[in-house]
C-alpha cells in the first residue's frame, strides 16, 4: 500500500523517473515474497489441517482470478479516472486485508503446542534446507516449485505481447487481450476442477507429470502461431501450473515437521518464488539472442528434461531406499 501511495504522489507531483519505477517496482516483489509464508502458515490456521489443501487450492484460484480481472480493473480504472485518481482507489483495495492483519491478534501460532523463539537468519535457512533435503518427498516438491519459477516463471507476461504480434487470424491488440484472458482462465478453471472433482491426488506423481504437462503445453505455446491454437494451450498450461504450484505447497505443509514450518514453507517461497530470476535469463537475455519465442520454447523444454532427470532419480532412488512414502501424512482431524 506504501509503494502504491508512492506512485500515486510521483503521479501527481509530475516527478516519476525510469530509477523511482524501478526502486517500487523492487519494493513491490519485495512486499510480495515477504507476504507468502505468513500467508501460506495464516491459512493453516484458519481453516486447520484437514481442510488445508481445499484452502491452498482456492487461494491459487483466486489468485488466478485476479490475473483474468485485473486487466479489466485496471484499463477501467486508468481510462474513467486516469492514472492519478486510479492509483488512489488502487490504493484502497489493499484497506481491508491491512486492518484484517492490523486487528488479528499475533499468537505465534501455538494452537499446536509449539512456540517458536529462535530468529533465523542465513546460516539458519542454509540448515532448514539442508534438513528438508532428508526427506525425499519434501525436498522433490521443493525442487518442482524451483524449475517451473526458474525455467518459466515470469517469463509469460513478458513475452506475451511479443508473441501476440506474431500470432495470425486477430490483430496483435485483440490477440494479447485473449491470450492474457486464457492464461488466467486456465488458473481458474484449474481451481474449480482441483477443488470440484479431487481427480489429481496429493501425490510426487502427480506433481511431476502436471510439471510436464505444463512445459510441454508452453513449448508447444511458443511456437504456435494461430492464436486457435496458442489460446487452448495457455489454458491447458494454466490448470498445469496450478495443479502443481497447490500439490507442492499443499504437500510441503502437510510434511513440514510442525517446529520448523516456518522455516520450511521459507525455503519453499525462496523456491518458487525467488528462482524466477532464472526466467529472465533463460528467456529474456537469451532471447534477446535467439528471439523470444525460441528462448521460451528451449526454456520450456528444458524445464520437461530436468523433470523427467528428477522421475528417473526418483524412481531409482525408491528401489534403493524403499522406505519414503511418496504422499503426505494422512491429516488429523479437525
Amino acid at each position: 500500500m506504501v509503494v502504491s501511495l508512492t506512485w500515486g504522489i510521483l503521479f501527481a507531483t509530475g516527478t516519476l523517473t525510469v530509477w523511482d519505477a524501478c526502486i517500487l517496482l523492487i519494493l513491490h516483489g519485495m512486499a510480495g515474497a515477504l507476504w507468502a509464508p505468513p500467508e501460506q502458515l495464516l491459512l493453516e490456521d484458519f481453516v486447520g489441517t484437514a481442510d488445508l489443501p481445499s484452502a491452498i487450492r482456492l487461494n491459487s484460484t483466486a489468485r488466478s482470478l485476479g490475473i483474468l480481472l485485473g486487466p479489466v480493473v485496471g484499463s477501467a480504472l486508468l481510462l474513467g479516472l486516469g492514472p492519478i485518481h486510479g492509483i488512489w482507489v488502487n490504493i484502497a483495495f489493499y484497506l481491508p486485508l491491512t486492518l484484517l492483519a492490523a486487528r488479528t491478534k499475533f499468537t505465534g501460532h501455538t494452537r499446536y503446542g509449539i512456540v517458536a523463539r529462535e530468529r533465523v537468519g542465513v546460516l539458519a535457512a542454509a540448515k532448514a534446507f539442508r534438513d528438508v533435503s532428508k526427506d525425499r518427498v519434501l525436498a522433490t516438491m521443493i525442487i518442482l516449485a524451483g524449475l517451473g519459477s526458474f525455467f518459466i516463471g515470469a517469463a509469460m507476461q513478458t513475452v506475451m505481447p511479443t508473441i501476440a504480434d506474431t500470432t495470425t487470424g486477430i490483430a496483435s491488440g485483440a490477440a494479447y487481450g485473449v491470450l492474457l484472458f486464457a492464461n488466467g482462465l486456465g488458473g481458474v478453471l484449474g481451481g474449480l476442477l482441483l477443488e470440484g472433482t479431487g481427480w489429481i491426488r496429493l501425490s510426487v506423481r502427480a506433481a511431476l507429470w502436471s510439471t510436464v504437462v505444463y512445459g510441454a503445453s508452453t513449448v508447444l505455446f511458443a511456437v504456435s502461431h494461430d492464436y486457435l491454437v496458442a489460446a487452448p494451450l495457455l489454458v491447458i498450461g494454466g490448470v498445469a501450473n496450478l495443479a502443481v504450484l497447490s500439490i507442492t505447497q499443499t504437500v510441503t505443509q502437510l510434511r513440514a515437521p510442525r517446529e520448523k514450518k516456518g522455516q520450511v514453507i521459507g525455503v519453499y517461497s525462496t523456491s518458487a518464488n525467488g528462482m524466477r530470476i532464472g526466467s529472465g535469463f533463460t528467456v529474456g537475455l537469451f532471447g534477446a539472442v535467439v528471439g523470444l519465442r525460441p528462448a521460451l520454447a528451449l526454456s520450456s523444454a528444458a524445464l520437461c528434461a530436468c523433470v523427467l532427470a528428477l522421475a528417473v532419480y526418483l524412481a531409482a532412488a525408491a528401489q534403493r531406499f524403499p522406505s519414503s512414502p511418496s504422499a503426505p501424512p494422512p491429516a488429523p482431524p479437525a
